[in-house]
């Protein structure tokens, strides 16, 4: 997805910036109401991220003048002010979400991912699949080669976001964020132990390895 993210606190919109990349997107910033109000009807972005608070024009005034302008792009409000009438308020002004400060980097990523799957009328995925190695959302089950293969919550969360993004490099500041929902690094083995215990059991049995390590950067799955 394209996300542009309208946030005046240059550390705010590093860390959102950040985050939605971290998880695929591509993502542009802009500092002030009024810029961001020219940018987000420019741009076809697939998601707004928009801060109430902004110098010029503020979140509430940038909403209404890029829903009047004829901008479709599904919008979620970031705000520090989380009362009823608040939230009402920028729902009203044309949001179509509201998440208040302070959030879970987890929930953000989600929300707008979300939006954009209203958006587009993607069918959430049920299955995931990658080199014999499948998994059931639904059912909770993972089979590789038609093997049943038993894990933990844990291990199924690490397997899950390994498959989302297999063939590429998951870091592991990306799996402390998403799977363990630390937002600082703890300075443990966690991820090893875990990563270790996933490998024995979908790759242990098998002719072909799936999960591999890239020295200096982190794991990537693939087939």
């Amino acid at each position: 997805m394209k996300v542009l993210v309208i946030e005046d606190d240059s550390d705010a919109a590093a860390f959102v910036k950040g985050v939605l990349s971290d998880a695929g997107h591509f993502v542009d910033v802009c500092g002030d109401g009024d810029s961001g109000l020219k940018q987000a009807k420019g741009g076809e972005y697939d998601a707004l991220v928009v801060d109430r608070m902004l110098p010029g024009l503020d979140g509430i005034q940038l909403m209404k003048g890029y829903r009047d302008s004829g901008g479709r792009a599904p919008a979620l409000f970031l705000s520090a002010l989380g009362e009823v009438d608040h939230r009402v308020e920028g729902l009203q002004a044309g949001g179509d979400d509201y998440l208040v400060k302070p959030y879970a980097p987890s929930e953000l990523v989600a929300r707008v991912e979300a939006l954009g799957r209203r958006a587009t009328g993607e069918i959430p995925t049920t299955r995931l699949a990658v080199g014999g190695l499948e998994m059931d959302l639904l059912a909770r089950t993972v089979h590789r080669d038609g093997q049943k293969i038993d894990l933990q919550p844990r291990e199924f969360r690490l397997l899950e976001f390994l498959m989302r993004h297999a063939g590429q490099v998951v870091t592991r500041t990306m799996l402390l964020e998403k799977v363990w929902d630390y937002h600082f690094d703890p300075q443990t083995n966690v991820i090893d132990v875990h990563v270790s215990r996933l490998r024995g059991k979908i790759d242990k049995d098998f002719e072909r390895p799936l999960l591999h390590t890239v020295r200096g950067a982190g794991y990537r799955l693939e087939a």
